[in-house]
């Protein structure tokens, strides 16, 4: 017999985004069993009131907040239901993050083939936001790599979907931000590796025009990204690093076999081989302001122009890939009042102009972002993409109670930018979009399309977010 949900529905609690830039209290709902869900719906119709759900919480913005309703959390639905080594085919529960599966894999010489700058993540928020990586053009966002998913609708319906069964909803839960069902049963493509570790090459170019020529240049390499500088101006606007990367064969690497076992893939417990990893938060909190961060941008980009140009080296998967983990809780550092963050993504052609335009606004309206980092992109087959041929350019921003505002109007200057140059945002880093912006980019068509699938599979408009009301309600 499930569990009665209105026993757990007993006190309001406090959650907040991965920025914390955002607040708000809901009723926290945390099954242990994927059973338990159509009596919480039962309930949360009874009680008028809707649910959004939530992983580990890694939304920059509202994705996973509903002021003063439920969250289901799906944490705790975190097993492996099956696992194929031969082909890397792996069966899990939404709650399983992406720590969790490559170590269940990576010792049979396995990997996932998308994953964020974080391995925090669970795989049923990777589907709901369909992630990114530094690797887009090449394997595009991890929505491709899934075979099957099943999942429970709030009409009560189970249903199994695939590219080809039930397309048009698998191609709508897939970067639909958990709207229309909750997965119960994700089955991935994973990625076949013979070596732990990647060879790295890293280089800086000079300003925003040679770093855009650079990524698409190297475009087909297994990885690719760019850091931007953002607090440089005039001529060398934009200037950054490049990093690429790219898979190593057993035959390139003698430690190969040693790579793939868990315990060597470990992040350094020291900084610099002296400051444990905990401490950097606070040490970092200080010069989380303007003149610092132009300090260390510039020391930084001069580096990357002298001891690190042209350098290459070989890092492990996880290294490489989830830069994010060396320093646990970074989002810390900025404060009290968090950050946000701003993901444009702008096609080819157009891109140029536009993010120089946009770290121009910025610059101009003493919002440098302290953190910009450049990906290229490539159209994909789901309904609510944020993709298309071109780049993206995501900028980090402090929040404070003196510049909120002024962050404010100047997300809605960058919006104009965006929309003007045919581009779109990304729903799991938006805070600041308005509702008529999202539908200018979406497409009446799109919009359409997933209002008739919402109507269908939910009726009685169970599933909702912060950030659902606020770009389609």
């Amino acid at each position: 017999m499930s569990p009665d949900p209105s026993l757990s529905l007993q006190s309001l609690s406090g959650l907040e985004n991965f920025g914390h830039s955002l607040r708000s209290s809901a009723w926290l709902y945390q099954p242990e069993q994927a059973g338990e869900l159509p009596a919480l719906f039962k309930l949360a119709r009874q009680q008028g009131l809707s649910i959004a759900l939530r992983g580990s919480g890694r939304s920059y913005g509202d994705a996973a907040l509903n002021s003063g309703q439920i969250v289901l959390d799906l944490r705790r639905l975190n097993r492996v239901l099956a696992w194929d080594p031969a082909r890397g085919r792996i069966t899990v529960e939404p709650g399983v993050t992406i720590e969790d599966l490559w170590n269940y894999v990576l010792a049979d010489g396995w990997w996932p083939p998308v994953v964020p700058g974080t391995m925090f993540p669970t795989i049923g928020g990777c589907l709901s936001a369909n992630i990114h990586g530094k690797n887009n053009w090449v394997a595009g966002p991890i929505g491709e790599h899934v075979l099957e998913f099943s999942a429970l609708l709030p009409n009560g319906r189970r249903v199994t979907c695939t590219p080809r069964k039930n397309g048009g909803l698998f191609r709508a839960m897939i970067g639909g931000l958990g709207m229309l069902g909750v997965f119960t049963s994700i089955t991935l493509q994973l990625k076949p590796i013979e070596s732990g570790r990647l060879e790295v090459n890293a280089w800086a170019e000079p300003n925003l025009d040679a770093m855009l020529a650079a990524i698409d240049t190297h475009k087909d390499r297994d990885y690719v990204v760019g850091w931007v500088d953002c607090t440089a101006g005039g001529r060398v606007l934009g200037r950054g690093q490049i990093h690429t990367a790219r898979y190593l064969h057993a035959a390139e690497d003698p430690q190969a076999e040693a790579s793939l076992r868990v315990d060597a893939q470990v992040l350094p417990a020291r900084m610099f081989g002296l400051v444990p990893r905990g401490w950097l938060p606070k040490l970092m909190a200080p010069f989380m302001n303007n003149l610092s961060v132009w300090a260390v941008n510039t020391a930084k980009y001069l580096a990357s122009r002298t001891i690190s140009h042209h350098k290459t080296y070989r890092q492990s998967l996880i290294e490489f890939n989830f830069l994010l983990d060396y320093i646990p809780g970074w989002e810390r550092s900025y404060g009290r009042d968090g950050l946000i963050q701003y993901q444009s993504f702008i096609p080819k052609a157009r891109a140029a102009d536009a993010f120089a335009e946009i770290l121009r606004l910025c610059q101009k309206a003493g919002l440098p972002s302290y953190l910009g980092v450049l990906k290229r992109h490539r159209p994909d087959p789901f309904l609510l993409t944020h993709a298309l041929d071109g780049y993206s350019l995501a900028l980090d921003f402090k929040v404070t109670p003196a510049n909120r505002a002024r962050l404010s109007a100047l997300a809605v200057e960058l919006d104009e930018v965006v929309l003007g140059a045919g581009g779109r945002l990304y729903f799991v880093k938006d805070s600041t979009l308005r509702a008529g912006s999202a539908k200018r980019f979406l497409g009446r068509r799109a919009v359409a399309e997933f209002k008739k699938l919402k109507t269908k599979t939910d009726p009685h408009n169970l599933l909702q977010s912060d950030l659902y009301r606020r770009w389609f309600d």
